[in-house]
């Protein structure tokens, strides 16, 4: 079994804390605590399946905050969530079947696109708009497939989710955030269930990060309901662009080997 010496694990908790206060309001927590997990010494596998553990957490954290503030409409995020949870454990069974360098060259383009979107959209707000789909087609249509990426793949799912809710469903930003975290905790739950199967779960680590990470959650999804859109907007934007830049610079992304000639050296 794979163990961290208690030093270290009092940093990696407090590391899984700001990760799940982030990740409440603007998603994005692996991007810090998947490299504190590899610091750690743990392989890219087992840090990725660890870190499942602290993100179930952190969502079903904001999840249950968003839920007893009464931001959430069970009957459209409740099929969201099923079809989600069932894809995520589809796409991680189909890891070695799907061709993740293309997925690898798209997702940071689409999240430069969602990016842009929240930066430059004028009526972003937490008021709701009218939808442009109903709710079944959105749970039989977008929740399969951000939730089987998410399952391949991972990185921006929660901005997609998030981009689905605002622009499909007419979600304003903060109930819309409400929504992701239920379909997030859906489809990290699912993969995780799968990675446990596996026995690549270091289970010390895991759950003691879940612990902050449900804390550290709390925090940030109360800070989303005091501020809103002035708060989330500005945070998703951060986030959707780190992730972006993230990929890029990821020596095996074809996209980022494509344009290293013409970067500056």
């Amino acid at each position: 079994m794979i163990g961290v010496d208690p030093q270290t694990l009092a940093l990696l908790c407090a590391v899984a804390g700001l990760a799940g206060c982030v990740d409440a309001i603007g998603g994005g927590g692996g991007l810090i605590t998947v490299p504190a997990l590899m610091l750690a010494g743990l392989d890219p596998v087992t840090a990725i399946a660890t870190n499942k553990a602290q993100g179930a957490a952190g969502a079903i954290s904001s999840a249950l905050a968003f839920a007893r503030a009464k931001m959430v409409d069970w009957r459209a995020a409740a099929p969201v969530a099923l079809v989600a949870g069932a894809a995520s454990v589809l796409g991680a069974l189909s890891v070695t079947h799907v061709d993740r360098r293309a997925l690898e060259a798209l997702a940071p383009i689409l999240l430069a696109a969602i990016a842009l979107y929240f930066l430059f959209a004028p009526r972003l707000s937490d008021r709701d708009a009218r939808a442009r789909i109903a709710p079944a087609l959105f749970a039989g249509t977008v929740a399969p497939l951000v939730g089987f990426y998410d399952g391949v793949f991972g990185p921006g799912a929660g901005s997609f989710y998030m981009i689905g809710f605002v622009t499909l469903l007419g979600y304003g930003v903060l109930r819309a955030t409400a929504h992701t975290k239920i379909a997030n905790a859906a489809s990290n739950l699912g993969s995780l269930g799968l990675y446990a199967a596996t026995g690549t779960v270091v289970w010390p680590v895991g759950l003691a990060m879940a612990l902050f990470a449900f804390l550290g959650a709390q925090v940030g999804a109360h800070l989303a309901m005091r501020l809103g859109a002035r708060l989330i907007r500005p945070l998703l934007v951060v986030v959707a662009c780190a992730m972006a830049l993230k990929l890029l610079v990821d020596p095996a992304n074809p996209l980022g080997m494509a344009l290293a000639p013409l970067l500056p050296r």
